[in-house]
């Protein structure tokens, strides 16, 4: 009947589930929808199979999806954790999630690629209270592109630090306002740049700093 539903709506639909245990989880096994709110997208996004179920594939050159919610509104404390997999021919850039709100606070989750099938984390935030800027990155950190990764990044009210696989790689001590009302892009920036070749199949937001020894990781 589900299958019917959506056949008739003319559209996926990207489901996220509630409040739970697990955070607010959007499983990305469909376009069109996320937490009762139609999203949007631009290019051709599509959904296929993979070994975690269904993931929705980037192109890296048009496709995104904009989802006018954001779930770490007013959280003092957040981790967002994403599955996803890197094409090793996308863009040496890419910013495969995006989150901001209406006063200039935003975070993104990004990859730069080394042209020899190798990818490195690169993450950012910034909002008032931090004065500017925060960025996490280092180039000496290459994981394989053309497989399965966890990406997380974190902050306990003190530090920004993000992980790959579970395992932290860097951290900075910060003072970063909440996030008020605001929105997500998956697959490329807010403003249609830098996109992103590959797929995604789980994004899992919390609003407390999960400890590193629970985070998700691809063995």
């Amino acid at each position: 009947m589900r299958a019917v539903l959506l056949i008739l709506l003319g559209a996926a639909t990207l489901l996220a589930a509630g409040p739970s245990p697990d955070g607010v989880v959007w499983t990305l096994d469909s376009i069109g929808r996320v937490a009762g709110q139609r999203s949007t997208w631009v290019g051709a996004p599509r959904v296929e199979a993979s070994p975690w179920g269904r993931a929705v594939r980037f192109n890296g050159v048009g496709d995104g999806i904009f989802v006018p919610v954001l779930p770490l509104e007013g959280a003092v404390q957040f981790t967002v954790e994403i599955l996803f997999y890197p094409e090793a021919d996308g863009p040496a850039e890419q910013r495969f999630w995006h989150a901001q709100d209406g006063k200039e606070t935003r975070a993104l989750i990004e990859t730069r690629l080394d042209g020899r099938g190798g990818w490195w984390l690169d993450t950012f935030m910034t909002n008032q209270a931090s004065g500017g800027g925060v960025t996490l990155v280092d180039p000496a950190r290459v994981h394989p592109a053309g497989r399965w990764h966890w990406a997380a990044l974190r902050y306990d009210g003190r530090t920004l630090a993000h992980f790959v696989n579970g395992r932290k790689e860097l951290e900075r001590a910060v003072d970063l306002a909440p996030f008020g009302p605001g929105t997500v892009s998956l697959g490329v920036r807010q403003n249609r740049v830098h996109w992103f070749k590959g797929l995604i199949a789980e994004v899992r937001y919390h609003r407390v700093a999960v400890p590193e020894e629970q985070l998700r990781r691809v063995p």
